[in-house]
């Protein structure tokens, strides 16, 4: 638990990006045009906004693939309510890379991630190169609502679920103390 008593892994990858993202809105309408691009993963994990923090039932991996497709829909949800306003919204999937995430995990998913790496890993400077072509070019400018990988849009399980990511919105903006509207 964090000090604030948010459980460690949804305030990391989830509540704090989202909280950040919402503070610094008004910067970004002031320099328009804006792109907020979320770095994240293609999960297949359904967030169970009855249980968002694991309280009731807990798996380091449950919780990790549940903040990556937290991420997803939060980017959904702020590409629709920020259309038209100057400011676009997308996702951005870098791939496999080669890091030191795993070190602290069990022996099985530390090898298996090791194999992975050693074979599909990118390095993390090679994989930010597609994150700061997405993020500078001309030809991403009106991109608004999507998620990237490999210059290309991609999809994930339910990230279109409008009823999913309006309520993880306002699921969000009560625990970060933020108003709903943007």
């Amino acid at each position: 638990m964090t000090p604030e008593g948010f459980e460690q892994m949804f305030a990391t990858n989830y509540l704090g990006p989202f909280l950040l993202t919402r503070l610094l809105l008004p910067y970004l309408e002031a320099a328009r045009p804006s792109r907020i691009i979320n770095v994240t993963a293609p999960s297949t994990t359904r967030p169970n906004l009855d249980d968002l923090q694991g309280e009731r039932k807990f798996s380091s991996l449950g919780a990790f693939g549940a903040s990556k497709a937290a991420d997803l829909l939060f980017t959904y949800a702020l590409a629709r309510r920020l259309g038209g306003r100057g400011i676009t919204a997308n996702a951005y999937h870098p791939g496999i890379m080669k890091t030191n995430l795993n070190r602290t995990a069990p022996t099985p998913v530390r090898l298996v991630a090791g194999v992975v790496n050693l074979f599909a890993g990118a390095t993390p400077e090679r994989a930010s190169e597609g994150l700061v072509q997405f993020a500078t070019s001309v030809q991403f400018a009106d991109t608004n609502g999507q998620l990237m990988h490999g210059g290309k849009a991609i999809t994930a399980p339910f990230i279109g679920d409008k009823d999913l990511q309006d309520s993880l919105w306002k699921a969000s903006c009560s625990l970060a103390r933020v108003q709903e509207t943007i």
